[in-house]
């Protein structure tokens, strides 16, 4: 029976540790590996061999080497890596249309979702939102919370620098809405921050890549956003579009004192002397 590896268990890192007691057989079939980690899945194992310059014979001992079965799992263990969200690295050019193409696609899907709707009414009708986000995830947070202070009071970030989340969910309560958004390498705490928002009776909103299903199926209202890419990085265009349309149909749904808010607002831009 196959083990399910994680990132702990590398292959590069297998390499690197085994490098000393390959054979020089062995030791040429690995640097081959490592030259072509990301392209393994265009190759068979018959093919890298004759990359490398050495029998299969040897290929297939190398993966035993290294604590895989055979060539299909090797190529299942890096396709893990980059579900995780890995970068991954590229040789020569990318190619531009094809990237085009693929981020209008994925903006198309997240940006029909009938949820966004739902999401917006909930934000616009509720006491205070508290947006939360970490690492990437924390980019796409900020600015979310920075567009939705524009239509609406009361709206904060966490964790801000320095600080937790536990203060910041203690206020919370029935009316109260919490958009909790977790991309991939998000931190392992993120499901109990979302199990500790519903318990406050609040709304939670979870925005997440694929990878998070769990967290969008426990939330009250889930909004999937894809950010693996065919780059080397994940891609936030799709959730910053998220962000603007999502903002939008809150002001939207605010009406007239929306309208009001944002004209304050830029009053004491002006007053202030803050922006261009």
């Amino acid at each position: 029976m196959r083990t399910t590896r994680t990132t702990a268990d590398r292959i590069d890192e297998r390499i690197a540790r085994h490098h000393a007691d390959l054979s020089p057989q062995e030791r040429r079939a690995a640097d081959t590996l490592l030259e072509h980690l990301d392209d393994l899945a265009t190759y068979r194992a018959a093919e890298l061999a004759a990359l490398a310059g050495v029998s299969k014979a040897t290929m297939s001992r190398l993966f035993r080497s290294l604590g895989f079965a055979d060539f299909d799992e090797v190529r299942e263990h890096l396709r893990t890596l980059r579900s995780n969200g890995e970068p991954r690295r590229v040789d020569g050019p990318p190619d531009i249309a094809a990237h085009i193409s693929a981020e209008a696609e994925a903006v198309r899907r997240v940006l029909e979702q009938p949820a966004i709707a739902e999401a917006a009414t909930v934000i616009a009708r509720a006491r205070s939102v508290l947006v939360i986000g970490w690492r990437n995830s924390q980019a796409v947070a900020l600015n979310l919370r920075q567009q939705l202070i524009q239509t609406r009071p009361a709206v904060l970030l966490a964790p801000v620098p320095g600080q937790v989340v536990g203060e910041e969910l203690a206020d919370l309560g029935p009316g109260d809405v919490v958009i909790a958004v977790g991309f991939r390498r998000r931190p392992r705490t993120f499901g109990a921050v979302v199990a500790a928002a519903k318990e406050t009776g609040a709304t939670v909103i979870v925005v997440a890549d694929p990878t998070g299903a769990v967290h969008l199926a426990r939330a009250d209202i889930g909004l999937e956003c894809p950010v693996q890419s065919s780059l080397a990085f994940d891609s936030y265009a799709a959730a910053m579009s998220l962000v603007s349309v999502l903002a939008d149909a809150v002001l939207a749904a605010r009406g007239r004192p929306g309208r009001e808010r944002v004209a304050a607002i830029a009053g004491t831009y002006e007053r202030l002397d803050e922006v261009e």
